[in-house]
C-alpha cells in the first residue's frame, strides 16, 4: 500500500538551537511553503493538514524539497504511512546524508529530528 501523496512533507530546517527552529513545511495542499518555528508546531500544522485528508484518483504533484547539500541546512522527508487512535507510523528520511528511520508515533518523530538536529 503506497500513502496518499497528502500524507508526505518535506520539512527544511535552516536553524536550530534548544527546541527552536527557523525552517519551513511544504505539502501538495500548500501553495506556498509554511514558516516553522518549533517541532511542535510542525506536527500540530502537518496535524490540521492530514484531518483534511483527501486521496483523488490522481496523486497530487509531488513537491521539490530545497537542495539538502547546503551548509548548514537539513532537509527532511516525512511520510505519515497510517494514523490511528491519534497517532502516527512513517518513516522520517533525511534527505542530506540519505538515511532513513521508522517512526511508531509522533513523539518518536519528534524525539528523531531532535536527536539529529541537536547534533548539527
Amino acid at each position: 500500500m503506497l500513502p496518499c501523496h497528502s500524507r508526505e512533507a518535506i520539512v527544511t530546517v535552516k536553524t536550530y538551537k534548544n527546541g527552536i527552529m527557523d525552517g519551513y513545511l511544504q505539502h501538495p495542499r500548500l501553495k506556498e511553503k509554511e514558516k516553522i518555528q518549533s517541532l511542535s508546531q510542525m506536527v500540530l500544522f502537518l496535524d490540521g493538514l492530514l484531518g483534511l485528508e483527501y486521496c483523488p484518483d490522481q496523486p497530487l504533484p509531488l513537491i521539490c524539497s530545497e537542495n539538502g547539500s547546503k551548509e548548514g541546512i537539513d532537509v527532511f522527508r516525512i511520510q505519515i504511512l497510517f494514523r490511528e487512535h491519534y497517532t502516527w507510523q512513517g518513516r522520517l528520511i533525511w534527505q542530506n546524508e540519505n538515511q532513513e528511520a521508522v517512526f511508531h508515533s509522533a513523539i518518536e518523530l519528534l524525539q528523531l529530528l531532535d536527536e539529529i538536529l541537536a547534533e548539527q
